[in-house]
């Protein structure tokens, strides 16, 4: 092992590239959909140092035009769950022995091979695979994921220099022990940062993990995967599976080694997978740790002092950018009367500019939703809103899956503040408006906190700081992530760390060093330079 104490790299958030016209970015990030699009992929199994290919596949398809395939990718049986176990904890020792600064370096150089050469492939991948437009992909599968591995190297060396106090007589050291056992990831289709970072994180810790992607995301995790194996990760570190998800999880859930679970998904998944550890407690060595980032009913609070541009500008974009498919997307706001017919005027403007299509095509603001289950979801509730009595959709309510899933940014305004999506997550470009009176703003504000489960994110606009104060201390429980004057999306790692509580999980912040602490069990080591030689203490001298 090498002697010194080592400084890495400061830790700098990654500029966000424009991609305007004629930009040498947008240019490769085009030959590299184009490229990508044409090519068909075929993802395996990635468990040690095998790629397993078990023939029982299913299309990987892009939402914005599902008839068409870019690859194919394997799906496991539960044998090759209990072999990814193994493979992982085999990988244990090795992994968790080796020196911190080259656990790090390999996360480093990720972070580089993604600011340079795979730069245009998972931005492009991202924009196939999940349907980002240029600018979503690039605040994601770029920029946020470099950011993850940059940061979280820095959160790791300030971790292991948080040492206690020691005086001439007695060293105490305290040592950051990678979790006993697996780390099992649980990761969604929205970010690919998340998808990667959940796993790597765990992994920088010095544990070892069974990853479970998205099936909606397939496409850029192999991206993920090339990426880590360029950089040097270990074979058996980072096991990757893709299958049912109730046989992966039960297989994994079963196993005594299971330590830890790194999620972001729905609450109910959630949940029941708590549910399910909490019945296998005694099967295990250690209690796992339970890490998850779930849904979210995030607000945008309008005072009466608001500049209108600004307000609009913060609630279109957070309702409406990757097609509201964000935890943390506005997707119920509050409007003061007096200001109602300039921010509808302003809105109806700024949604009706907003084009569709596919996300090759950079003058699309909106491209489709992740699936035709989700498609289907939001039509029902969309179709729903155009009977109800209580609710009229003012802006959009139109939909067309023959090609993609494409469904229009839909405003609901609604007479009742707690009418449906006002209080259900849709996970879609779904935007539910609630008109209050001018003189009720305080009120208004109970209202937010007492009507939805989640506590994810939130946002106000005002000009007036004394209503910023009373909200700030009256939302206090509504959001993780409070936002003033700025749109409820976009948190950027190392400025703003991420995460809800109530039904909106665990609240281990991402993008910070609370949620690597999650991932190690600290050793408080004692060390007496010159110990006793009598058990009489000087009470007993008399």
């Amino acid at each position: 092992m090498l002697k010194g104490f080592f400084n890495v790299p400061k830790a700098v958030n990654e500029p966000v590239k424009n991609y305007a016209p004629n930009s040498p970015e947008k240019a490769a990030v085009l030959a590299a959909y184009k490229k990508m699009w044409n090519e068909k992929i075929d993802v395996p199994l990635y468990i040690g140092n095998e790629e397993i290919r078990t023939g029982n596949t299913r299309n990987i398809t892009p939402p914005h035009d599902h008839k068409h395939i870019v690859g194919t990718y394997h799906l496991a049986e539960k044998s090759h769950i209990e072999k990814a176990i193994s493979n992982a904890l085999a990988s244990k020792t090795a992994w968790a022995n080796m020196a911190w600064e080259q656990r790090a370096a390999i996360f480093l150089k990720a972070a580089e091979l993604i600011a340079g050469p795979y730069r245009a492939r998972i931005n492009a991948a991202t924009m196939i695979g999940q349907s980002k437009n240029i600018h979503q992909a690039e605040i994601d599968a770029s920029c946020e994921l470099i950011d993850f591995l940059r940061f979280n190297v820095e959160f790791m060396t300030q971790i292991y220099n948080d040492q206690p106090n020691s005086d001439s007589s007695i060293w105490n050291r305290l040592e950051y022990r990678p979790l006993e056992g697996f780390v099992y990831a649980i990761t969604p289709f929205n970010f690919t940062a998340i998808a990667a970072n959940l796993p790597a994180s765990a992994a920088m810790m010095g544990n070892v993990v069974v990853w479970k992607p998205s099936d909606s995301q397939v496409f850029s995790a192999k991206i993920i995967m090339d990426i880590f194996k360029e950089a040097g990760l270990p074979e058996g570190v980072i096991n990757v599976v893709f299958g049912d998800a109730l046989m992966v999880t039960e297989t994994v859930l079963a196993s005594r080694d299971f330590a830890g679970l790194h999620f972001t998904g729905s609450t109910h998944v959630f949940k029941d997978l708590w549910a399910k550890i909490g019945t296998n407690i005694h099967n295990y060595k250690t209690y796992p740790r339970i890490v998850g980032e779930t849904g979210g009913k995030d607000f945008v609070m309008v005072h009466p002092s608001a500049n209108v541009k600004q307000a609009v500008t913060g609630i279109v974009r957070g309702a409406f950018e990757f097609q509201g498919q964000k935890c943390s997307a506005a997707s119920r706001a509050y409007i003061p009367q007096s200001l109602w017919p300039a921010i509808k005027e302003q809105m109806t403007t700024d949604i009706q500019s907003m084009k569709m299509g596919s996300p090759e095509d950079f003058g699309n603001f909106i491209t489709a939703v992740i699936h035709e289950g989700s498609f289907d979801k939001l039509v029902s509730h969309i179709e729903q809103a155009k009977k109800d009595v209580d609710a009229e959709i003012i802006i959009g309510g139109n939909y067309d899956k023959s090609v993609g899933y494409f469904v229009e940014p839909t405003v609901i305004l609604t007479t009742n503040p707690k009418y449906a999506t006002m209080e259900t997550e849709l996970f879609g470009p779904v935007l539910t408006i609630y008109i209050y009176e001018d003189a009720k703003w305080s009120e208004t504000l109970e209202l937010i906190d007492q009507t939805s489960d989640y506590a994810l994110t939130g946002a106000i606009f005002s000009r007036d700081r004394y209503a910023i104060e009373e909200a700030t201390v009256k939302l206090q429980n509504a959001a993780g992530n409070f936002y003033i004057n700025d749109k409820c999306t976009g948190a950027v790692v190392g400025q703003q760390p991420f995460g809800g509580a109530r039904a909106s999980g665990t609240n281990d912040k991402a993008g910070s060093a609370m949620n690597l602490l999650r991932w190690v069990s600290p050793r408080t080591i004692k060390e007496v330079f010159v110990s006793p030689e009598n058990y009489r203490y000087p009470f007993l001298g008399e």
